[in-house]
């Protein structure tokens, strides 16, 4: 898994775009808010399984390509998977954290307004995304996948579209 090191890594100057296999990916937006943050009790086992479903994920191949964190009164957790039924096979896993960690949060939690938890899930698709970086590290998509100079076929946004689609209509 390629993730918080890539943010952190060596600056690409210049600008650099990244580009979706033809199957795409998952981007995933995870976290909680902390509704009553004096109420330790009712979420620090929440961060401690965020922190071991990383652990397990980062020593398998399941199917996340990178992930990046940011903490604060809410969480927001960035994930970029290969696929949807990787995602799904994870969530539903009852060899991994987060189905233990998501039931004792409904039993604990439930509708009690402490702590919120949040889950998006999008599907990416050649064609259907546009992404650049200027002196950045490899971060997003390009710490997910790989980062990619840019040329003159794709150096505006509606060109980089464009010739997504073009390689995608052509495999």
């Amino acid at each position: 898994m390629r993730g918080p090191q890539g943010s952190a890594g060596k600056v690409f100057p210049g600008r650099f775009t990244a580009e979706l296999g033809a199957d795409g990916l998952v981007v995933v937006l995870i976290g909680m808010r902390f509704n009553h943050w004096w109420r330790v009790d009712k979420w620090l086992f929440m961060l401690l399984a965020m922190n071991s479903m990383l652990r397990h994920l980062a020593g398998r191949d399941e199917g996340l390509l990178a992930n990046y964190t940011w903490f604060g009164r809410t969480t927001l957790m960035v994930q970029y998977w290969r696929g949807m039924a990787e995602l799904q096979a994870f969530a539903a896993n009852s060899d991994a954290p987060h189905l233990a960690a998501w039931r004792r949060y409904v039993r604990k939690i439930g509708t009690d307004g402490s702590m919120g938890a949040y889950h998006e899930a999008y599907q990416a698709r050649p064609g259907t995304s546009e992404v650049v970086y200027v002196n950045m590290p490899a971060f997003g998509l390009a710490g997910a996948l790989e980062p990619v100079p840019m040329d003159a076929t794709r150096n505006s946004a509606r060109q980089r579209v464009a010739y997504r689609r073009r390689r995608t209509e052509a495999s």
